[in-house]
């Protein structure tokens, strides 16, 4: 799509009354993928398509990775696979990172959704409806390597090993755990953690190995196992704090402007008053806010874009607007109706995310659903 015809687009969007524009580029996404692909060869690749892939509409995002051959995802919790399922055909894996609630072990086994086991409880469960059902069923096992998140703990090992020896109704996939640090390529509890998954794979050498993350990938071949699990890469997230982004941009976000105004020296703006203008001021407001992602700690902080000139955030950000200091545009370039740039070539998630005090996790996933979405 040009820019002629995205600006189009963009313009019907808001006479329909969209309040901005998120453009999510499966090309890039997809390329992404590839990316990650080459780095792990020849291990392959999964993806984490947890909270919607991460507010980008899980139902696309996987139908284009499956098209293009991925056949392992991964949501954290059973009510998004189930959504899932559906829209992707039998075989493809679907894991459930936390697990099973109890109860839901029957509708699991119907579905052919794959649980990951993080307890001796939960493998109790998944083998009672194994051996109700008097078939063999798939799981993962994740082990407890040093997050003290989810996995099995050490203390339980010996009865987990034990259980599957007795048992032989549960047909385990791969062992795996999940790397906390790993956006963090100095962190010593890299080593420490795959220290202990080395451990772990010594006591149950009949299982392949699933664990690097998307910081984990660039760690080394150590990290990677059979399969890795990459999430916020995918999606054009920085996998390593402090190191030039590998991955390329998948989304792009422009918000439209409510209203200008120019206001006086002393005028005070926004919730509070916060900020008071400390000369005439060219100001306009764009119709999005907290609700829609944009966190409140943007206030007197963040910034738009608008011809690649930095448009800075003043006053307070609201529920459903922020308002912005234009005075360094020609008098005239934003009107009621026009783009901003809140995402794009001039400002990436790092960059908002900085700006907030938050991770861009949270901006990603945050992104609200008031915005007119372009899939490309």
């Amino acid at each position: 799509m040009d820019g002629a015809v995205r600006e189009n687009t963009q313009q019907k969007a808001i006479k329909g009354g969209a309040s901005g524009y998120l453009t999510i580029d499966l090309a890039a996404l997809v390329r992404n993928y590839d990316r990650l692909v080459s780095e792990i060869a020849p291990a392959r690749a999964a993806a984490v398509v947890k909270a919607d892939a991460y507010g980008l509409g899980a139902d696309r995002v996987a139908a284009r990775l499956y098209d293009h051959g991925c056949r392992h995802f991964f949501v954290a919790q059973f009510v998004e696979a189930r959504r899932l399922r559906p829209q992707l055909a039998r075989d493809a894996m679907i894991f459930v990172l936390n697990g099973l609630q109890p109860g839901n072990e029957l509708a699991c086994a119907d579905d052919g959704i794959v649980p990951v086991i993080n307890s001796l409880e939960q493998l109790r469960q998944w083998a009672g409806a194994a051996v109700n059902l008097n078939r063999r069923l798939p799981a993962a096992l994740q082990f407890d390597t040093g997050m003290s998140r989810l996995g099995v703990p050490p203390q339980e090992r010996p009865a987990v090993a034990s259980m599957l020896r007795t048992c032989g109704m549960i047909d385990i996939q791969f062992v795996m755990s999940h790397l906390a640090s790993a956006d963090d390529v100095l962190s010593e509890q890299n080593g420490s953690q795959l220290a202990e998954l080395r451990r772990i794979a010594a006591e149950f050498p009949e299982y392949e190995l699933c664990f690097a993350n998307s910081g984990g990938i660039f760690l080394g071949e150590a990290y990677h196992g059979v399969l890795v699990r990459p999430g916020i890469a995918l999606y054009g997230g920085a996998p390593t704090d402090g190191h030039p982004n590998p991955m390329e941009p998948v989304i792009k976000l422009d918000v439209a402007v409510v209203q200008t105004r120019e206001v006086p020296t002393g005028a005070r703006v926004g919730y509070g008053g916060s900020h008071v203008a400390a000369s005439p001021t060219r100001l306009a407001t764009i119709a999005a806010g907290y609700a829609d992602g944009l966190p409140r700690s943007l206030s007197d902080r963040g910034a738009v874009y608008c011809d690649g000139v930095r448009l800075p955030i003043v006053g307070r950000v609201s529920m459903d607007s922020i308002t912005i200091d234009i005075s360094a545009l020609p008098e005239g370039r934003l009107q009621l109706g026009s783009l901003v740039e809140v995402l794009g070539p001039n400002q990436t998630l790092e960059d908002i995310a900085r700006d907030a005090g938050t991770i861009s996790y949270e901006i990603l996933t945050g992104l609200g659903h008031r915005y007119e979405r372009q899939y490309r």
